[in-house]
C-alpha cells in the first residue's frame, strides 16, 4: 500500500508539487498571521510592564492599545493623584503615533516618567535638556542606524538625537511633554497616566477610583491580561477569518486535485476491485495519498514561517513574530481536517465505482 502510494504521487509530480505548495501557504499564512498578532500583542504589552508602573488611568471608552487613547485628561489631574495616601508616584503621557514610520513617541514629564522604575537605562548620551531633542530606544536606534547627534523627523519636527536608552519602557521615542502637547495641540493635556503606588496596588487602585469614577483604572495585571490576542474581542473577527480561510483552501485544493484522479485512475480502481480490493481499501488509498500530501505541506509551511520569521528577526526587529506550540498544533490539525474533508467525497466516489463499469471506462 505504502509503495502504491508513494507510485501515484510520482506518476503526477505537477499535481503534487502544487498541492503541496497549496497546503504550504495555508499553514504558512495562519500560522505567519497569527503569530504577527499574537506578538504585536505581546510586545506592546511587555513595553507598558516595563514603564514601572502598577496602575494604568486612562479616559472613559479608551483603546486598549494606549496609542490610540484621545488626549482629554487635565494634565493636572496628576497633582491631585500623587495626593493619595497609596500612591507613591504618578507620570502623566501623551501617546502620539508618528505616522510616516508608525512609531510610537510618548510625550514625557522625564523626571516623573524616569521616577516609576528604576530609571531609563542610557546606552549612549543624556537625557534631554532642550525642546528638540529626543531620546530613542536601542532597538530602533539599531534598525535606522541612529546615533546620538543625529536628526531625525517626528510628528512633522525635526529632533536631535541626545541619547539612546534600552527599550522596553512603553514608546521607541521620547520627547519633553509639552512639546508633545504644543505639536498634537493638546495643551495641558495628556492620554494616561502612569502611577506606581506605595506597595498595595489594590487600594491604591480604588482610591483612584473613587477620585475619578468616570475614568477607566486598571492595574498593569489586570491589563497583562487584557493584553492576550486570544481575549482581544478587535482580534476575534480577524482570527476566525484566517483560519476559516486557510480551511477552504485545503479543502478545495484536495477537493479538485482528487476528484480529477478519481476520473484519470478509474481504470485503475477497476483493476483493484477486480483483485479483490474492498471499499474501504480504496477509500483508505485516497485518504492516505491525501495525509501525504498534507504532510508534506505542512512540513513546508513550517520551515516557510520560521524561516520568514529569523529573516525578520534580523531585518525588522522591531517586528515581532510570536510562533507558540499551541498555534502550531492548531495549525497541523486545521491543515488535516481541510484536506481530509476534502478528500471523502472523491474517496467513496471512487469506492463506489462498478470494477466492469471502471474496466471499460475511455
Amino acid at each position: 500500500m505504502v509503495q502504491l502510494l508513494w507510485s501515484n504521487l510520482r506518476a503526477r509530480p505537477m499535481r503534487t508539487l502544487l498541492g503541496i505548495v497549496a497546503i504550504g501557504i495555508q499553514v504558512f499564512m495562519v500560522l505567519f498571521f497569527v503569530g504577527l498578532t499574537a506578538g504585536i500583542v505581546s510586545e506592546w504589552a511587555k513595553r507598558v510592564e516595563g514603564v514601572g508602573a502598577d496602575i494604568l488611568v486612562q479616559p472613559p471608552n479608551a483603546s486598549i492599545f494606549l496609542v490610540f487613547s484621545p488626549a482629554v485628561m487635565q494634565e493636572s489631574v496628576a497633582d491631585r493623584i500623587a495626593k493619595l495616601s497609596n500612591v507613591d508616584e504618578v507620570a502623566p503621557v501623551l501617546a502620539v503615533m508618528n505616522s510616516s514610520t508608525m512609531d510610537v513617541v510618548y510625550g514625557i514629564d522625564y523626571q516623573r516618567f524616569n521616577a516609576l522604575s528604576k530609571g531609563f537605562l542610557f546606552l549612549q548620551g543624556k537625557a534631554f535638556e532642550s525642546p528638540d531633542e529626543v531620546i530613542v530606544d536601542d532597538i530602533k536606534a539599531h534598525t535606522k542606524g541612529i546615533s546620538v547627534g543625529d536628526k531625525v523627523t517626528l510628528l512633522g519636527r525635526e529632533f536631535t538625537v541626545c541619547g539612546i536608552v534600552a527599550h522596553g519602557k512603553g514608546a521607541r521615542f521620547f520627547i519633553p511633554l509639552q512639546v508633545a502637547q504644543e505639536i498634537s495641540g493638546a495643551v495641558g493635556r495628556v492620554s494616561l497616566f502612569y502611577v506606581r503606588s506605595t506597595g498595595n496596588t489594590e487600594l491604591a487602585r480604588q482610591e483612584i477610583v473613587k477620585l475619578l469614577p468616570s475614568d477607566r483604572v486598571r492595574s498593569v495585571g489586570e491589563y497583562m491580561t487584557l493584553m492576550n490576542s486570544d481575549n482581544l474581542p478587535q482580534f476575534k473577527p480577524f482570527i476566525r477569518a484566517m483560519l476559516g480561510i486557510g480551511v477552504v483552501i485545503s479543502f478545495l485544493v484536495v477537493l479538485l486535485s482528487m476528484h480529477t484522479m478519481v476520473l484519470e485512475r478509474t481504470k485503475e480502481i477497476g483493476i483493484l476491485k477486480s483483485l479483490g480490493a474492498s471499499r474501504l481499501d480504496i477509500i483508505r488509498l485516497f485518504i492516505g495519498e491525501t495525509l501525504l500530501l498534507t504532510g508534506f505541506g505542512i512540513v513546508l509551511g513550517l520551515a516557510s514561517t520560521f524561516a520568514l520569521v529569523a529573516v525578520l528577526r534580523e531585518t525588522s526587529p522591531t517586528l515581532t513574530v510570536l510562533i507558540t506550540q499551541d498555534w502550531i498544533l492548531r495549525t497541523i490539525a486545521l491543515a488535516i481536517i481541510g484536506a481530509v474533508a476534502g478528500a471523502v467525497f472523491p474517496a467513496f466516489r471512487a469506492a463506489g465505482f462498478d470494477p466492469v463499469d471502471a474496466l471499460s471506462y475511455e
